[in-house]
């Protein structure tokens, strides 16, 4: 028996019993003629002391021991002198009577414990000790504690979850695929899923009614805090339902994770926001409702004058930003030059100050008279303390330039509240968005998206304008979940398909086998799918979803720890029929 407790279950009630620890030495502290040590497991911390009376072959083991060493320790449960009220256990400590190193341990790259000294590389290098570190464990810990509760949240509702396979077909649209060489029949490739799509659609046309799984999912694309090139989804999908079922149904499971995770009770129905409303008031189709500061569109309030930079804008558009007339030059002036990082991409930023005294101050008062500025003071609906930001441009760009700004003053004035948590649904999505690259249109969700029925004739005449039955899950400004109700009948299935541009030759070589199977009966359908890395660092109070992967890769996409991506041998290579040929080397042809 390597132990009769864990290390966080022994209190004042165990007093004088006689235990058996194991676990990892945390520190080693030596006081006088005291040894204490810290001793560790996944269940929590229990102090051990070594009285100066103790054999000396017992001190000779004890002063072997180095942090990280895996030790079993025998003793007796004693009340401490000195409680600590910080610990669990903080009440008791055992006493050593016997100590066996189990296994010891080089000295670790960095401290294990909640304020680490490693670096971001270093931890990933060596994850397996940083997931010793209880902050991190924890965040796993809550990964599982949410994964049962989904599984017991869709079972009530009657959902089967069904494994789908890993190695399937490569299907354009989307991201870019992994693919997978076949070595049994050479040329060939499998991509890995990223996602169910079709298959989850295919078991709505084999009758299961209600699927889902909690499935790994695999693209190839840029990567940020929010992305992993592996990443898990809560996949599924329901028949004969429409929108309004689909997003009463996974708000219930939003409501109930936040109910027996968080203990929060959201009680109110979720906003449902179009999305042509959500870029107007807010410039994103993933909104921060925590807090106000929508957007003002002032274009026609500023024209004419000589002001050049406004007079040759499309669209100005304003934020108010309350009680911020404080703001100094130098404030306004780091603000500037954050709408000008090359990722926001603004050529510059322009302010009006609504003083305290009421007096008006704005950066182009010379072009602007006081009636002018007190006119978009008041389309703002600004007081006496308040600041208005300006920026104009193309519309499209300017409403992401301003979202991120309006993000960022919400940062500075403390209103983006971690405890606080506003979901919306973003519904009415367009269908379509154009690519002047290719010239032609692609689907905004992907290409099995039923539109809005009343559009449909749109296809034939004005596609840009048909509206998706899509919707997605917005908390906090991060994207939680999107879904869409699908096409279900094959020659609306088609229009869809020549739209995009696929031949029919094609369409039928890419997805034959779900366009066949809605010859045979299929039912109507619609889906969704969280994504559960997110919602799970959102509970968790997170920035970046990799805290919430036991094994992430970093922002180039490598396993550090692993040392993956990896060449593979020539032997490898010969058997799939693969030869390399790196892009230095079609340079160089070229």
């Amino acid at each position: 028996m390597y132990r009769t407790h864990t290390c966080g279950e022994l209190h004042i009630e165990n007093i004088a019993d006689e235990v058996i620890l194991s676990g990892w030495v945390q520190r080693v502290r030596r006081l006088g003629g005291m040894t204490f040590i810290d001793l560790r497991d996944r269940y929590g911390i229990t102090q051990l002391v070594l009285d100066e009376k103790a054999p000396d072959d017992l001190k000779t083991t004890v002063d072997g021991l180095g942090r990280e060493y895996v030790i079993q320790v025998k003793g007796v449960v004693l009340e401490r002198q000195s409680k600590n009220p910080n610990m669990d256990t903080g009440d008791i400590e055992i006493e050593i009577r016997s100590l066996k190193i189990l296994s010891p341990s080089l000295v670790p790259p960095f401290t294990i414990q909640t304020d680490t000294d490693g670096g971001d590389e270093l931890r990933m290098k060596y994850r397996y000790l940083d997931l010793r570190r209880e902050i991190v464990r924890e965040n796993l810990v809550l990964r599982s504690k949410m994964a049962i509760a989904v599984r017991n949240y869709l079972d009530s509702q009657n959902f089967i979850e069904t494994e789908t396979p890993v190695l399937i077909k490569s299907t354009p649209e989307g991201a870019r695929d992994f693919v997978v060489p076949s070595r049994m029949n050479q040329g060939e490739f499998y991509a890995l899923p990223q996602s169910p799509q079709q298959l989850k659609q295919l078991l709505m046309v084999a009758g299961f009614d209600r699927y889902y799984q909690i499935v790994k999912c695999f693209r190839d694309e840029d990567l940020r805090a929010d992305r992993q090139p592996e990443f898990t989804q809560i996949d599924c999908e329901m028949s004969f339902v429409e929108q309004a079922d689909v997003l009463d149904t996974f708000e219930g499971l939003t409501k109930h994770l936040f109910k027996v995770i968080k203990g929060i009770e959201l009680n109110e129905e979720f906003p449902r926001l179009p999305y042509s409303e959500a870029m107007e008031k807010y410039g994103s189709d993933k909104p921060d409702i925590r807090f106000e500061m929508l957007f003002n569109d002032i274009t026609s309030l500023v024209k004419n004058r000589d002001f050049n930079v406004f007079n040759t804008a499309e669209y100005v558009v304003a934020i108010c930003a309350k009680g911020c007339a404080e703001y100094s030059r130098k404030q306004l002036d780091a603000l500037t030059e954050f709408v000008k990082k090359p990722q926001i991409g603004a050529k510059g930023l322009v302010y009006l100050k609504f003083n305290d005294d009421g007096s008006l101050k704005s950066s182009v008062d010379k072009f602007y008279d006081e009636a002018d500025l007190k006119n978009w003071a008041n389309a703002c609906k600004a007081k006496p303390g308040d600041l208005l930001l300006i920026l104009s441009g193309e519309k499209e760009k300017t409403q992401v330039q301003m979202s991120e700004l309006r993000l960022e003053m919400a940062k500075q004035l403390g209103l983006r509240d971690k405890n606080v948590f506003k979901p919306l649904w973003v519904v009415d999505f367009p269908l379509l968005e154009w690519d002047e690259e290719t010239g032609r249109y692609h689907a905004m969700h992907h290409p099995f998206t039923s539109p809005k029925p009343e559009d449909i004739e749109l296809l034939e005449t004005d596609p840009g304008k048909v509206k998706a039955n899509a919707y997605d899950l917005v908390i906090n400004g991060v994207e939680i979940g999107g879904g869409s109700v699908r096409i279900f009948d094959s020659k609306l299935q088609a229009k869809m398909f020549k739209l995009l541009g696929f031949t029919s030759e094609q369409a039928e070589a890419q997805f034959g086998f779900l366009m066949n199977a809605f010859k045979y009966g299929a039912p109507p359908h619609a889906g969704i799918a969280f994504g559960f890395d997110r919602l799970v660092s959102l509970f968790a109070g997170l920035d970046s979803i990799r805290d919430v992967i036991a094994f992430p890769k970093n922002n180039s996409g490598r396993d550090v720890m692993m040392d993956a991506p990896s060449p593979i041998s020539d032997e490898q290579l010969r058997e799939l029929a693969l030869k390399v040929k790196l892009q230095e080397d079609n340079d160089k042809e070229a």
